[in-house]
């Protein structure tokens, strides 16, 4: 091994682990290492660059905006709440629905799908005395199944379609991963209806529990002219004496002032709502001039009125507040909405709200005013987890979805004819959603997922190292060397395996780019055709279902479902297995 070699291969495993431990956003993980390999001079200033320019990459970009617009104008919803009218029956409602989602995920980005839909079966779950547990996961995974029919069904496809235009092979056909895709899909389908949906847990949702259990932690005490903190700031008070408490709202005489800003003064008089743990509000029962009203029947639902919701929310992967305090992040007076409490691996976390580091997939619950939800409909640090869209706009829009459908489906047509290249099919399709004012350019830049941009394109250049050092050669020689003796199905199936287990480490269109050299070294070393490895790898970088941090839709579903991490691993163990076995027996038959 050559110095340059050792040192990229350090690199590399330093940010594995910075990935897998989420010392910080995925993305940013991944650019900052692009930039010692660019400042080291392993890689040049055009290499480093050659991601940003990548036709996939410009693609996926162009997808993000093209799904949007679908999205915004609610035909989704509209679609699924007909499909569940007059179902209560859980199995039968679970086909109805999740077959036509597998379909629809072929031709749209799986994340807006199951953002969408999220909220619209949570509701209709509880309604029907369901619980959300039994029907979150199989969205997710119907969805990831779906995304590997088409060209444009997951970014991980269109990304290693780039790759190889890039490298000379004219890319992948629209439907060329049908072959693998269907099947797959079919028979994931199959399992999650029946063995999977046994093994589902029946479980509340997060923000269920956290209602039952903020129950016991939510109080209410009255200020009398003996509180030594009586015209103080609520920062100083909760700095003195009321410490570890979060406080949700003060009532004074008529008036309910809501969100408590930490430069509020607290008057002789005040009812203070907190939250707080029984210990905090047994110390604070203690303090001179508080009367705690130990029979109030205050609970969070009694708090919302006509102005104020409670919203669930998810943090998101891209999240600006991840690794930050609630507090450090200024979250009340950045959002104008108090975190009442926070759940984590589906479990309450009782300490005090405005100290908690928020991580991917952490349930937090929102007291918002009823402007909240507007304002931050594509808000990039969470997935809101609540009807986002008032039904009256969804019917007076509808036509426009359609009309938005019937565009994409229209350059897709385009695309399998021959006509254009998928890049500008999409970016024919965007023009014409703006010429008929479908979308306008502040909405365009909403639905963009610049996290998953700058992520994709900083791994091309993390490739590029790989390749100039001469890593991704030594890697392929060691690969070959174990899987030599079973053949070429052997050589796709460790392929296939390396690449599965980077995907629910890190990130699926990381794990594509970082394994695309390796496996055009192998395609080299053993005078194979590459298109069969492409596939194999972006099916294998698509399949995430053991962790719910590998793929952004098992993300989104965690905290919703009331799931914990093994639900994952028991539900997507065997549906794993079963994938790897089928895809590369198909993609061995078809392409070798």
């Amino acid at each position: 091994m050559t110095a340059e070699m050792i040192f990229v291969a350090v690199m590399l495993i330093i940010m594995l682990l910075a990935l897998v431990f989420e010392l910080a956003r995925a993305d940013l993980i991944v650019f900052f290492f692009l930039v010692v390999f660019l400042l080291t001079g392993v890689i040049s200033t055009d290499q480093a660059l050659d991601g940003f320019s990548n036709e996939g990459l410009l693609t996926v970009l162009l997808l993000f905006i093209v799904a949007g617009a679908i999205q915004k104008h609610g035909i989704i919803e509209g679609y699924v709440d007909r499909l569940l009218a007059g179902n209560k029956t859980p199995k039968r409602s679970m086909l109805k629905l999740l077959a036509p989602v597998s379909i629809i995920s072929g031709f749209l980005n799986n994340t807006p799908i199951v953002v969408t839909l999220t909220p619209v079966l949570k509701e209709w779950c509880q309604k029907n005395g369901i619980a959300p547990s039994k029907f979150l996961i199989p969205l997710s995974y119907v969805t990831i199944l779906g995304g590997t029919i088409t060209l444009i069904g997951t970014s991980t496809n269109l990304v290693i379609h780039g790759l190889l235009i890039e490298a000379g092979y004219g890319g992948f056909s629209f439907f060329q991963m049908t072959i693998v895709g269907l099947p797959i899909a079919a028979a994931g389908f199959f399992y999650i209806v029946t063995i999977g949906y046994r093994l589902l847990p029946d479980t509340l949702g997060a923000g269920e529990q956290i209602r039952e259990e903020v129950k016991e932690f939510l109080a209410e005490a009255e200020i009398g002219k003996t509180f030594e903190c009586v015209d103080r700031s609520i920062m100083d008070a909760t700095e003195a004496v009321l410490k570890g408490v979060y406080i949700i709202e003060i009532i004074r005489g008529d008036d309910r002032i809501f969100p408590v800003d930490a430069k509020t003064v607290i008057r002789e008089g005040d009812h203070l709502v907190f939250s707080g743990t029984l210990n905090t509000i047994a110390a604070i029962q203690k303090q001179k001039g508080v009367t705690l009203k130990t029979g109030s029947d205050k609970t969070l639902d009694s708090l919302k009125d006509e102005q104020f919701h409670l919203v669930e929310g998810v943090i998101s992967h891209e999240s600006s507040l991840l690794g930050k305090t609630i507090k450090s992040a200024r979250f009340r007076s950045r959002y104008n909405a108090g975190v009442i409490a926070v759940h984590r691996n589906n479990e309450r976390i009782k300490s005090r709200v405005g100290d908690i580091i928020l991580k991917p997939g952490d349930t937090i619950l929102i007291l918002a005013d009823k402007t909240f939800l507007q304002r931050h409909a594509h808000a990039r640090d969470f997935y809101v987890m609540t009807t986002l869209t008032p039904p009256e706009v969804l019917k007076q829009s509808k036509a426009k979805g359609f009309g938005g459908l019937v565009l994409l489906l229209g350059m897709i047509a385009a695309v399998t004819l021959g006509f254009l290249s998928m890049f500008e099919a999409m970016l024919i399709t965007v023009v014409l959603l703006m010429i008929f004012k479908l979308i306008n350019p502040d909405e365009m830049l909403s639905y963009i997922q610049f996290n998953v941009i700058l992520l994709i394109a900083s791994a091309f250049g993390v490739g590029a190292a790989m390749t100039e050092s001469g890593l991704a050669q030594m890697i392929a020689g060691n690969m070959l060397e174990t899987a030599r003796p079973f053949g070429v199905l052997g050589i796709i199936v460790i392929l296939y395996l390396m690449t599965n287990i980077f995907t629910e480490l890190i990130t699926n269109t990381g794990a594509a780019v970082l394994m695309f050299p390796i496996a055009m070294e192998m395609a080299e070393q053993m005078a194979l055709e590459p298109i069969g490895l492409m596939v194999t790898i972006a099916i294998a970088a698509s399949a995430s279902f053991i962790t719910p941090i590998g793929y952004q839709t098992n993300l989104i579903v965690y905290g919703p479902g009331g799931y914990k991490f093994t639900d994952y691993i028991k539900v997507g163990a065997p549906l794993s297995a079963m994938t790897m076995v089928i895809s590369t027996l198909i993609i061995y038959t078809v392409w070798f």
